[in-house]
């Protein structure tokens, strides 16, 4: 699949640096326009897969970027502006946009919001049913087999074995968990991981898929298939 592209449009450059830093170290493509006329020229000649929109732009302003891309497209649109009042927030939301950052903002916080509405907007690779010895993951029908045997999970139980079955080997943080599971909008305890890992792990029982889900000391969770 091709990377997920972004348009970053801010008058602001350290701001637009800043951003891009953030979004490439996470895979993402960014180009970058400065004022509202570049915006809508790039946006009708390239294909974005998510905009980040300032509202205080030179030549036409984030209002009119906003309502013009609606007009034609239902892109994801992220607004980030200094302007925090519930009067400015709710006319984002009227005109379309789906989500909206004030400044000064956590770079971080940012990019679970881009990775969060890509989640729900964004392409997505197919999922395929993932098999191990002895356990079997089914995404579509979200089942789970230990042995041949149906194991009832939770919602979440399910999505955390999912998340870290299709991502064997590689070693999650709890904090990494909760933004790729719960969702960036979180607010619950680091031991709500904890505790999802031992509930799925005592619903495995003693099978050897209990043993696929390692504890990396200090550190978080893996996936390992041991032989």
């Amino acid at each position: 699949m091709s990377k997920i592209k972004i348009l970053i449009v801010d008058d602001e450059k350290k701001i637009v640096e800043l951003v891009r830093l953030y979004l490439e170290k996470e895979g993402f493509k960014v180009d970058e326009a400065h004022d509202g006329r570049q915006a809508l020229d790039m946006i009708t000649k390239g294909e974005y897969n998510l905009i980040i929109l300032d509202l205080m732009l030179p030549v036409i302003d984030g209002w009119t970027v906003c309502k013009e891309i609606r007009k034609k497209s239902d892109i994801p649109i992220i607004m980030l502006t200094a302007r925090g009042e519930e009067f400015d927030k709710v006319l984002g939301f009227e005109l379309g946009a789906d989500d909206y950052v004030v400044k000064p903002f956590s770079p971080r916080e940012l990019v679970a919001r881009v990775r969060a509405l890509m989640r729900r907007f964004g392409p997505k690779d197919p999922e395929q049913t993932l098999e191990f010895p002895g356990l079997v993951i089914g995404p579509e029908s979200r089942t789970v087999r230990v042995d041949g045997k149906e194991v009832a999970l939770t919602p979440k139980e399910f999505d955390l074995l999912y998340f870290l079955a299709k991502n064997k080997e590689k070693v999650f943080t709890r904090e990494k968990l909760l933004e790729e599971v719960w969702g960036y909008d979180f607010f619950g305890s680091l031991r709500t991981v904890d505790t999802h890992i031992k509930q799925i792990r005592e619903k495995l029982g003693r099978s050897r898929a209990a043993s696929y889900i390692t504890t990396v000391w200090g550190v978080g969770y893996k996936f390992e298939v041991v032989k």
